[in-house]
């Protein structure tokens, strides 16, 4: 059972967010895979991991980057875990058939996007079915997370 967690993004965007989870999930000692929309989008995030803080490294890379085993963080548009993360990371709708095979799924989703949050509904739906624990975490005023569900 996959330990399921859908981010609402309300009050800061995927680019603000993502550093801060991605992180928490490297001080976890953990090992992550996110997935993206189309391999320019995987181009675009690598490119801002690397900008996004000058006080802050994580450390990633993309097939373009190759190497995938020794990356902490692997970028990708496919449905793969080729450096052996226990935590997927889910973008841009993007969706896996494999959730199982990670301890932890991160779902995040722009919440003042219509489609995207009926999508992300339907997800939850399929994933508590499958019998992954899911929850819900929404942005609270301050802009840390808050478990709503």
């Amino acid at each position: 059972m996959t330990d399921v967690r859908f981010y609402h993004l309300q009050r800061r965007s995927l680019e603000q967010t993502l550093p801060q989870l991605l992180e928490k999930i490297l001080e976890r000692g953990s090992r992550a895979v996110v997935m993206a929309g189309s391999d320019e989008r995987v181009e675009a995030l690598a490119t801002h991991l690397w900008t996004f803080d000058q006080r802050a490294f994580l450390p990633h890379g993309t097939a373009r980057d190759g190497n995938a085993s020794e990356q902490p963080i692997w970028l990708t548009a496919s449905e793969e875990n080729p450096n052996g993360a226990d935590v997927l990371v889910l973008t841009d709708g993007s969706t896996s058939s494999d959730v199982g095979a990670f301890q932890i799924c991160c779902e995040l989703f722009d919440g003042n996007d219509g489609d995207a949050v009926d999508a992300a509904r339907a997800r939850w739906k399929e994933y508590a079915a499958a019998g992954h624990a899911v929850t819900y975490w929404q942005q609270g005023d301050r802009g840390g997370w808050e478990k709503k569900a």
